[in-house]
């Protein structure tokens, strides 16, 4: 194991229980700190954006490696990514009101924790399949 491999997998635990902890705050468990709600929305999309764009860079060093798993991860990445930046672009003014995510309604506070958890599985994941 690297450091890479190291970073990856604390980075992916944080994002991970950064997903989980709101989850477990909409139904009931835990304290109140856990739902997060204190942070704006915005907070919540750069942290998406910016754990999609190390996703990618864990993608590339999957697939250089040749590992399968690299090609999966590069199409979670992708979606990571659009959901993330999408709304960062609508804030700078920066395309229609589409790109808000407001037509999701009260899904949307469900979205974000799930998937800060996909990302961090992906990069608990890569910390292993950077090194096949």
């Amino acid at each position: 194991m690297e450091a890479k491999d190291i970073i990856s997998l604390l980075v992916g635990l944080v994002l991970f229980l950064a997903g989980l902890f709101p989850l477990f705050a909409k139904f009931g468990v835990g304290p109140a700190w856990f739902s997060l709600s204190f942070l704006p929305v915005t907070i919540f999309s750069w942290i998406v954006a910016v754990g999609a764009l190390y996703l990618v860079i864990d993608s590339a060093l999957e697939i250089t490696n040749s590992s399968s798993i690299g090609v999966v991860s590069i199409i979670v990445e992708f979606v990571c990514l659009t959901v993330g930046i999408l709304p960062i672009l609508h804030g700078f003014g920066i395309g229609p009101a589409f790109f808000a995510l407001g037509f999701l309604g009260p899904v949307s506070t469900y979205i974000y924790p799930v998937i800060f958890m996909v990302e961090g599985a992906f990069l608990m994941i890569a910390m292993i399949a950077m090194e096949m």
